[in-house]
């Protein structure tokens, strides 16, 4: 049996609907903002309970450009995590300000408890990354940010839908920052990004920044970037966004399922009710030993298995001159972790072979720890 990692094909298998919608924008010729956009961006904002959402070209600008709006320039420093996509550090270092790492806590997300210790006279804000659908610890975050006065964007890119306590992650800081990428549990046919905000000046101000800072055709108001979500893009998350609900569900009884199937084999961190994830990913652990060995043989058994990521920020520590005694949880869980494809498409026959193949392979419980 096949269990594939990317779902696209089957997700895309009957594109008639969408191509119907981008053949409305052609025959528009609205392509630049409009109409399409906006439509997408009302949709969007209520998806996850926002005021305000304004679509950017892709993830990483929508973590850069509220950190932009908030003034973090040359000499500041904005504290991250120390493990997940490179773009999140990317996105500070591109405004040409230093990330400051702290390590990770159990769920992949940074520990919120060592935030206050990387403060300095220099830190102007914090990107909370909600790693893999998993929620910070926002209460804590927020309140040590409010206590120095610091702007929190949230890292929210591989987290729509998923949760801290009830409210919805992306709405705790100034801003909170979507990925559209391929993907993602919500996407698009290309790059895309959106913010979120509740704070109607930064809404005004992140609009003007994705359009070169232009208040009208003829009038700057600032100097911004060219970051517009395209309209056809726009369209293609318009029509998909009606399924996003759904298709988060389905990700999270997938999840309980790999859950109940491996939780005496392998490591799985603590569900937590008052923190529902999203399942952007679904990671489990294993001895560092045999994670390599492990992985292999699943590929070989024709399951897609991936590591998110064997080396924490995919090397961007090393590149910074740090290493393993530096921030040794994130190095610990890089050279643990394993992802399973946990999208909704799987059927439960693809999900057994996954367990059940990870059952062989595992010489004894022990190893787990």
């Amino acid at each position: 049996m096949r269990v594939r990692y990317s779902y696209l094909k089957e997700k895309f298998a009957d594109p008639s609907p969408i191509l119907e919608r981008i053949k409305e924008v052609v025959l528009s010729g609205d392509f630049t903002l409009g109409k399409y956009v906006e439509q997408f961006e009302r949709e969007f904002a209520d998806l996850v309970d926002s005021k305000y959402a304004i679509g950017v070209a892709n993830g990483t600008d929508a973590i850069k450009l509220p950190l932009k709006a908030v003034g973090v320039g040359p000499g500041d420093e904005v504290i991250t995590a120390s493990n997940t996509f490179v773009a999140s550090a990317g996105a500070i270092a591109e405004l040409f300000a230093k990330p400051v790492f702290v390590d990770m806590a159990e769920h992949y997300v940074l520990d919120a408890e060592l935030i206050e210790r990387a403060i300095t006279e220099k830190t102007k804000a914090i990107v909370p990354v909600h790693f893999t659908g998993e929620s910070c610890d926002m209460d804590k975050v927020m309140e040590v940010a409010q206590r120095y006065n610091l702007h929190v964007v949230e890292d929210a890119c591989q987290a729509v839908l998923a949760e801290w306590r009830g409210k919805k992650c992306g709405n705790f800081g100034i801003a909170g920052a979507i990925s559209l990428h391929p993907l993602k549990n919500l996407n698009v046919w290309g790059d895309g990004g959106m913010i979120v905000t509740n704070d109607d000046g930064m809404n005004k101000k992140l609009r003007l920044i994705r359009n070169h800072g232009l208040k009208n055709r003829d009038e700057i108001e600032c100097f911004g970037v060219n970051s517009r979500l395209d309209a056809v893009q726009a369209a293609v998350g318009s029509y998909l966004i009606q399924f996003t609900k759904d298709s988060v569900e389905q990700r999270r009884q997938n999840a309980k399922h790999y859950d109940a199937g491996l939780k005496d084999i392998v490591s799985i961190v603590s569900r937590r009710p008052h923190a529902p994830s999203c399942f952007h990913l679904y990671m489990f652990e294993v001895d560092a030993v045999i994670r390599d060995d492990l992985v292999r043989h699943l590929n070989e058994f024709g399951i897609e298995a991936k590591v998110h990521y064997p080396i924490p920020l995919q090397g961007a520590l090393g590149v910074c001159g740090f290493g393993p005694s530096d921030f040794p949880k994130a190095y610990r869980q890089a050279s643990r972790i394993v992802t399973l494809p946990v999208d909704e498409h799987l059927t439960k026959e693809q999900m057994d072979y996954c367990i059940e193949t990870i059952k062989q392979f595992m010489p004894n419980r022990d190893y787990k720890y």
